[in-house]
């Protein structure tokens, strides 16, 4: 069996390629997990906030809603858009 020479060029394309599919199965996890639509119980599981909270949300248009029937849905995506609106970036 020949022997080959790995060089340390070889090992950061190794490296970079590696990191690249790693990147790509993360963002496909990352999308398969969540659904577009959601329901209270999964919203006040995600952010760790009780019923009362998650209604106050509601009512003071922080969290846009969806109610059909009797059942109130969120759009995970403006979920994440209330999250990055609202992020604060403290300065010391």
């Amino acid at each position: 069996m020949p022997a080959s020479i790995v060089t340390t060029d070889d090992l950061r394309v190794f490296k970079r390629e590696l990191l690249d599919e790693l990147k790509t199965l993360l963002v496909k996890q990352t999308q398969g997990n969540l659904k577009r639509y959601l329901k209270s119980s999964k919203v006040m599981e995600l952010l760790q906030i009780s019923p009362g909270t998650l209604q106050n949300l509601r009512i003071n248009g922080t969290l846009p809603y969806t109610k059909v029937g009797g059942i109130i849905f969120y759009d995970s995506e403006e979920i994440q858009k209330v999250m990055i609106d609202n992020r604060i970036h403290n300065k010391f």
